[in-house]
């Protein structure tokens, strides 16, 4: 949207400070945008982190369960990983996206900040299990080929002059059938089957982060006021994030060293 603008006050003879003043009304947009992401993703590394640390002990006498690979449960582990309590961890998420996608535009900027936080938080707890299942080295490896992954991605989405709209169609209808055949595997159980959905699921979040990080760009308007300003901040970073865990757990099934 500021190209346009931009063009528009070019024709009129709008001074050459208005230029200069999109450019770095934009760059501040998205600075916050990946802030509020970097954030968020800070808050489900330390919730995972922590998560772990309660769950599991090294005290044979504190263990209420032993997993095949060793590891010891406490009765909080029990709980989360061995209850209907599971259930509501992994599921809560996903509510609070939801909830954010269709409440944010009548919500306060500190209020949803304050929902995305807490969405973070209860992602991190979902997550901890991974740690379960994958020595820690493999997760930290995985962690920063994402990272590196995602950088190059979202650069590219940022600065290409090509339109990704079409591209975006035709990811989300692959999202779509990607989420169909990972409830069919859960009744196969087929690992041909899980190694192609890894890595049809890289690839589409791999596409999916230069995709949105141009429709956030695409946002920006220069004359949107704090509020609304605040309001689409939180809604790309959201977006960038999903794409980001989605990319590091499917990169995981393929560099992941299990326990």
């Amino acid at each position: 949207m500021a190209e346009p603008l931009r063009n528009y006050q070019t024709r009129v003879g709008a001074p050459a400070y208005a230029d200069a003043s999109i450019d770095q009304g934009l760059r501040s947009y998205m600075i916050a945008v990946y802030n509020l992401m970097a954030l968020g993703l800070a808050i489900t590394g330390f919730a995972a982190f922590g998560t772990m640390a309660l769950v599991t002990t090294s005290d044979p006498s504190a263990a209420v369960a032993t997993l095949g690979n060793g590891k010891m449960l406490t009765n909080l582990g029990v709980a989360l990983y061995g209850s209907p309590l599971r259930w509501v961890i992994m599921l809560a998420p996903l509510a609070f996206v939801f909830f954010l996608s269709f409440r944010v535009h009548k919500m306060s900027v500190s209020a949803a900040q304050t929902t995305f936080w807490a969405f973070a938080a209860l992602m991190g707890i979902s997550l901890s299990s991974i740690f379960l299942v994958y020595t820690p080295a493999s997760i930290v490896q995985t962690f920063f080929v994402t990272a590196a992954s995602f950088g190059a991605l979202s650069l590219w989405g940022y600065t290409t002059k090509r339109d990704l709209t079409g591209m975006g169609s035709f990811l989300f209808m692959g999202l779509i059938g990607l989420i169909i055949a990972m409830v069919v595997n859960i009744f196969l159980a087929s690992s041909a089957l899980q190694f192609a959905i890894s890595a049809i699921g890289v690839l589409i979040f791999a596409g999916l982060t230069a995709y949105d990080t141009q429709q956030i760009k695409e946002m920006y308007y220069a004359g949107d006021d704090d509020v609304v300003h605040g309001r689409k901040a939180i809604m790309g970073a959201l977006r960038l994030y999903l794409d980001f865990i989605n990319m590091f757990m499917f990169l995981l099934q393929f560099l992941g060293n299990r326990e």
